[in-house]
């Protein structure tokens, strides 16, 4: 291997890593309440996601393998959006994984957060074959599942859950 060919590697790798976590923190500026739904649904229903997101993205992996000319650029429009819409549901995993990682300045500086933890995200996506081909997928697809879920099953944020009554009236 030429030293050219390591750098574009290198360089590719790097840039895609710097990307992801550029992305992460766009979502977070731009759609804090959905970014903060996202990760509570990731609390609750990881596996879930998971699943809504493999459910919707293959049929248009698979479908744009076979689709004729005009359609693949219609199935690769709505790829494209969904792409986006995992990466701000994956906005939630890494605001979970930094949440895991607490530094004192987080309460006045949330995005410090998902910068943290989109990088040990990213930095799982970075090892050749598992990473490339397990771990960054799974967490796209997982990303679009919870991005769809926390907009059905989570409340709005601000807005005060009522408690479950249990055994009768609250007044006694």
């Amino acid at each position: 291997m030429k030293s050219a060919d390591l750098l574009f590697w290198l360089l590719l790798i790097v840039g895609t890593y710097l990307g992801l976590v550029a992305y992460w923190l766009t979502a977070t500026a731009l759609f804090g309440p959905s970014v903060e739904r996202a990760r509570l649904t990731y609390a609750s229903r990881p596996v879930g996601s998971t699943l809504l997101g493999l459910l919707l993205f293959l049929p248009f992996l698979a479908f744009g393998k076979i689709a004729p000319g005009p359609l693949k650029l219609l199935v690769a429009v709505v790829l494209g959006a969904l792409l986006l819409l995992a990466l701000v549901g994956s906005a939630g995993l890494a605001d979970k994984i930094g949440a895991g990682l607490p530094m004192p300045p987080d309460a006045t500086q949330p995005w410090k957060r998902v910068l943290r933890g989109g990088a040990v995200l990213g930095l799982l996506f970075v090892t050749p074959g598992l990473g490339w081909f397990g771990v960054l997928p799974l967490t796209l697809a997982s990303g679009l599942g919870t991005f769809l879920l926390s907009r059905w099953t989570t409340p709005p944020l601000g807005v005060p859950v009522a408690p479950a009554i249990v055994g009768g009236d609250p007044q006694r």
